[in-house]
């Protein structure tokens, strides 16, 4: 299905294929969006995309990647093919994230940072259940040690 979504949204979009630049694109964009740049840290990505016409952003790595987010306890997968619609400090309609709650793996649909000074982050489900946790907590963890 998400293959489809982004044949869809391929033309007219910035498209970036290695792992290197694919980083830095996808960290220029998080940036970009006023999200955290640690918010995927996917490794091995083979390509990036992004449709500014549409908000469209594709992130595709060569296997699924389990990510411990030591500041708030929590597991993060994330699986081959990551995207979403971004726009201003939020990604809405996110496919190929889940978080791991007690014993189960929870789809997450939508991130959004609602109030910048209140320092908090949003994750949302499909079913309208959402949880807050502080922004720092997806920054970088090399920015982390700089502060």
């Amino acid at each position: 299905m998400s293959s489809q979504r982004i044949a869809s949204h391929r033309e007219n979009a910035e498209i970036y294929t290695g792992d290197a630049i694919c980083k830095q694109k996808s960290r220029e964009l998080l940036e970009k969006m006023n999200l955290p740049k640690g918010l995927l840290p996917l490794e091995d990505i083979l390509e990036v995309g992004y449709n500014e016409n549409s908000g469209f952003v594709w992130v595709k790595q060569t296997k699924s990647k389990v990510h411990q987010f030591r500041a708030i306890g929590r597991r993060v997968s994330y699986d081959t093919e990551v995207t979403a619609f971004v726009e201003d400090r939020r990604m809405r309609k996110l496919t190929g994230v889940k978080s791991k709650e007690l014993l189960i793996w929870i789809t997450i649909s939508d991130i959004h940072i609602q109030d910048p000074s209140s320092g908090k982050i949003t994750f949302g489900t499909p079913t309208g259940i959402s949880k807050n946790f502080p922004v720092s907590a997806f920054e970088e963890e090399d920015e982390k040690v700089k502060s």
